[in-house]
């Protein structure tokens, strides 16, 4: 609760934000990605240090992006991907090698353009909210984490029309700060522990403005 609080005020007060500072005149746009992730940061909590790598699996994601000024807009990311945590072998007879894990991102940022016109040309793009991680196993839970991510990318926008092509490379870290059996919830089989999970991702989208 300690984690989540601060990180809800500063969607809040993002939200109150946009809502004050948004250039009535630029066009907003919902924003579809498809992509390709991968990740790392987590150990077996058993002594043996063993990293736990997150598999390169497919991810989607849709973003909603009003504007801000003229060369930048807000985006509402949300975002989610089904991948595994390669556990490798364990001493304990039966132990499963592999924890199915479902990653989603829930961040509030933004996008500058920097050729000066919002929705064209190369653009960073950052966010700032929380990460909430699925296992799918008997005798684990979900974890929910304060997050951030930043990322480049490039925005394909014809002279005319409101459908324009995007990719992007964005970068993820969540804080996880556990040195016990992270996901455990009682007659856990799978121990592991980190400090922080950080994933990278290739992407391309299709955005159209209204």
């Amino acid at each position: 609760m300690t984690t989540t609080r601060p990180l809800l005020s500063t969607l809040a007060l993002a939200a109150g934000l946009c809502g004050a500072a948004g250039d009535a005149g630029a066009q907003s746009a919902v924003t579809a990605y498809g992509g390709l992730r991968t990740g790392s940061g987590f150990q077996r909590a058993d002594g043996t240090a063993t990293a736990v790598d997150v598999r390169s699996r497919p991810a989607g994601t849709l973003a909603l992006e009003l504007p801000y000024d003229a060369s930048r807009q807000w985006q509402w990311l949300l975002s989610h991907q089904s991948t595994r945590l390669q556990l490798g072998d364990s001493a304990t007879p039966g132990a499963p090698t592999e924890l199915p894990l479902d990653v989603t991102y829930l961040h509030v940022g933004g996008l500058n353009f920097f050729d000066g016109q919002a929705g064209r040309g190369p653009y960073v793009s950052g966010g700032l909210g929380l990460t909430h991680m699925s296992p799918r196993l008997p005798g684990t839970s979900s974890r929910t984490r304060g997050s951030l991510s930043v990322g480049i990318g490039y925005q394909w926008a014809p002279a005319a029309g409101s459908v324009a092509l995007r990719a992007e490379l964005r970068g993820y870290a969540t804080l996880i700060r556990s040195d016990g059996a992270f996901f455990c919830s009682g007659g856990c089989t799978v121990s592991i522990r980190g400090d922080t999970m950080t994933q990278l991702e290739a992407m391309v989208g299709v955005s159209v403005g209204f």
